[in-house]
């Protein structure tokens, strides 16, 4: 395993708090994701399904979680299903998890393989009143055209048990999933700093002529070497024009001369998600304008980030935040106080130049579950990230850190990030 695993007691305190919501004689079944194929015999490899780690910390292909709260006999109240190994498989791809092995890390003593489940899932099912399935319920969800395990879990239950009630797992793993525990937290963190690591790289890299997927390259190189899975996400290196594209992550531009790069990057460690957004000149120095910009910015995010305290809610924070962004550009001369004071407030001036939401859930899912209609609260890790986009003068700049909810505040996780104009000029300067 490349990383350090989170002690089982808090995948055993996951389940606990997730039965404590689940109605009375009902069954919770949650499944793995699926290895995604290419062509011929490749695949993109595995990314579990966060729920089912969530109150697992099953980290292999073809895995069922069984819980059943109210079950008799004490051993059918929590089993795991795993994928039965063989010399063929240790040959072809190497050891597979033993059940003692899963049994240590996800604190459920019964397991079994996964060829078992229907059989075993029988002896039960019909002393339950109802089933609990898992599904992609994110908002931004993009497998409506691809079934999943899930999807064929949830049609197979409804064709062999068609008379029980069925009730969504998602519902509760969207509200706990939301509070971080010390050791999500740690984790995070460690996601982090690796990407501190990266950024830092890079910095010492870039200069003009350099093509936007070198400095991608030294993100990947760093993060795997400090042992990191993957990209939290396909990392955005948009030189010059390129960053007026929110989501443009093609990465094949030249770094040009006067240029400013928005590099939007974040690390997966131990299937937890960092997610940051630094913006620096090619040649090492800001010009004029783009110190006005980016000090813009940066200053939105300082008094933005303040906002982010429990009590908050959502909607109330965004709309305070459009309120800087919008004073910061009656600054930089983009739209007058005369326009806005006579805008049409369903049409403000402000979103020419800046187009999205600036805080979103960071965890197990870059953006993580949770409802938006739910104040923020001491637990919570959320991105803050303000943007101004001036397509005309080629300059896009955002900045984004991760910040933990405290009772009182919040703490930045990404605090050793370099972001004042005078440490990543330093940085830069060619000894």
């Amino acid at each position: 395993m490349r990383y350090q695993s989170i002690p089982s007691t808090v995948y055993k305190k996951n389940r606990k708090e997730f039965s404590k919501e689940m109605l009375p004689n009902s069954i919770a079944l949650l499944a793995s994701n699926d290895i995604q194929v290419t062509n011929a015999d490749d695949s993109m490899g595995f990314a579990q399904n966060n729920d089912l780690l969530y109150l697992s910390g099953i980290d292999q292909e073809e895995t069922i979680l069984l819980l059943y709260p109210d079950a008799y006999k004490a051993e059918n109240r929590e089993i795991l299903f795993i994928k039965e190994t063989n010399e063929q498989i240790k040959i072809w791809e190497g050891d597979k998890l033993t059940a003692e092995q899963a049994s240590a890390l996800s604190g459920i003593s019964r397991v079994e393989w996964v060829d078992d489940f229907e059989k075993i899932l029988q002896l039960m099912a019909f002393e339950a009143d109802g089933f609990y399935l898992g599904h992609n319920e994110h908002i931004k969800r993009v497998t409506k055209d691809m079934e999943t395990r899930q999807d064929r879990l949830i049609n197979w239950c409804r064709k062999k048990y068609p008379l029980h009630d069925y009730f969504r797992a998602a519902k509760i793993t969207r509200s706990l999933r939301q509070i971080k525990t010390k050791e999500e937290v740690e984790m995070i963190k460690k996601a982090a700093k690796i990407s501190i690591q990266g950024f830092e790289r890079v910095l010492k890299k870039v200069e003009p002529g350099i093509k936007e997927y070198a400095l991608e390259a030294e993100l990947s190189y760093n993060l795997i070497k400090e042992g990191a899975q993957r990209h939290a996400f396909k990392p955005i290196v948009a030189s010059g024009s390129n960053a007026c594209a929110l989501h443009y992550n093609d990465n094949d531009d030249v770094c040009k001369e006067g240029d400013m790069i928005l590099m939007d990057f974040g690390v997966c460690y131990g299937n937890y998600n960092s997610d940051t957004t630094r913006c620096f000149p090619v040649n090492g120095k800001f010009s004029k304008r783009q110190k006005e910009v980016y000090s813009a910015v940066l200053r939105c995010l300082k008094t933005g980030s303040e906002l982010l305290k429990p009590g908050i809610v959502p909607k109330d924070y965004e709309e305070q935040m459009a309120k800087l962004v919008e004073a910061e550009l009656i600054g930089l001369g983009l739209i007058s106080k005369e326009d806005v004071d006579k805008q049409d407030p369903d049409h403000p001036l402000y979103k020419k130049y800046f187009m999205h939401g600036t805080a979103h859930h960071i965890g197990l899912d870059v953006h993580d579950v949770g409802l938006y209609s739910r104040p923020f609260e001491r637990g919570m890790v959320l991105t803050c990230e303000p943007g101004i986009y001036i397509a005309e003068e080629g300059i896009g700049c955002r900045l984004e850190n991760d910040y933990l909810i405290t009772i009182d505040g919040n703490i930045n996780l990404t605090q050793e990030m370099p972001i004042e104009i005078e440490e990543i000029e330093k940085l830069m300067a060619k000894s």
